[in-house]
């Protein structure tokens, strides 16, 4: 089984993704691992980092007691890392194979603001596997009814198909492609592509509508049509290989991700495979 790590900083968005995690994990009939990271800061002392250390791994475990009722197949474990964020939750993640990341975003706390800005980016670009963003505000008690997958003529856009489908048949929803069309010579070479991902989503009998739109500001045009079908996740590829993603997030990636209200799954394009098994 490959686990699914869950990143804490204990705000409230960062419960939202640990419920979120603990629905998927029964669905993948596996394990989470919630990861609390400890920043070392020079000026605080070792006393105030060991009372942090001590309060973090008494919520932690009243969380794991919590949510442990909750798991029907596998158990929910914590974890006190130290560390840059990003890259011990990306560590832990590779070190057990996870499946997934799941983290919140715009949260604060009064131990760290960790999974915020650039770090909830950082995360994206250094992690070995899929990661799902939750903002705070995301109604969890809706179900996962309506994925919008955005499909644009480039090298990567058709492969978030296996992804969105695999969730899709975990939760029964409906995949809404949104074929993106920039130049109107284009339409004949877009229409081709949409065809490919409708074929996946027929070979998964994964039930799916499709819209074109064209755009002038690609994150507008997704997040409005997002909000018009009232879908419950995005699912986007950083649409930059491994290389380039440890040095920058595609611009749309990380518009995408800031200003989402409902949960984002980023994709690398060296995920696919994986995810999509």
């Amino acid at each position: 089984m490959k686990p699914i790590i869950v990143g804490t900083d204990f705000s409230q968005c960062s419960y939202l993704a640990l419920e979120l995690a603990v629905d998927v994990a029964n669905k993948l009939h596996t394990d989470i691992r919630l990861i609390w990271v400890r920043k070392e800061k020079l000026l605080v002392s070792n006393e105030h980092m060991e009372l942090a250390s001590t309060l973090a791994a008494e919520k932690m475990q009243q969380l794991c007691e919590q949510y442990r009722s909750k798991m029907q197949y596998g158990d929910i474990t914590w974890h006190i890392k130290n560390g840059r964020v990003a890259a011990t939750m990306s560590s832990v993640a590779e070190e057990l194979g996870a499946s997934m990341i799941v983290v919140g975003s715009n949260g604060a706390s009064g131990y760290e603001r960790h999974f915020i800005g650039s770090t909830a980016a950082r995360i994206i670009q250094d992690a070995p596997c899929p990661v799902l963003i939750i903002r705070e505000g995301f109604n969890f008690h809706k179900d996962l009814e309506r994925i919008v997958v955005p499909i644009r003529i480039n090298t990567y856009s058709r492969q978030k198909a296996g992804p969105a489908s695999a969730m899709a048949r975990l939760f029964g929803s409906t995949v809404h492609i949104l074929g993106l069309l920039d130049l109107d010579d284009d339409i004949s070479t877009l229409k081709g592509y949409l065809h490919q991902v409708e074929s996946k989503m027929d070979n998964y009998q994964v039930p799916h509508v499709t819209e074109i739109r064209k755009y002038d500001n690609y994150c507008d045009t997704v997040l409005n049509y997002a909000d018009e079908v009232k879908a419950d996740l995005l699912v986007i590829n950083t649409e930059q290989d491994r290389i380039i993603s440890h040095i920058f997030l595609g611009t749309n990636a990380q518009q995408i991700v800031h200003a989402s209200q409902i949960p984002v799954l980023c994709i690398h394009p060296d995920d696919i495979a994986n995810f999509a098994k």
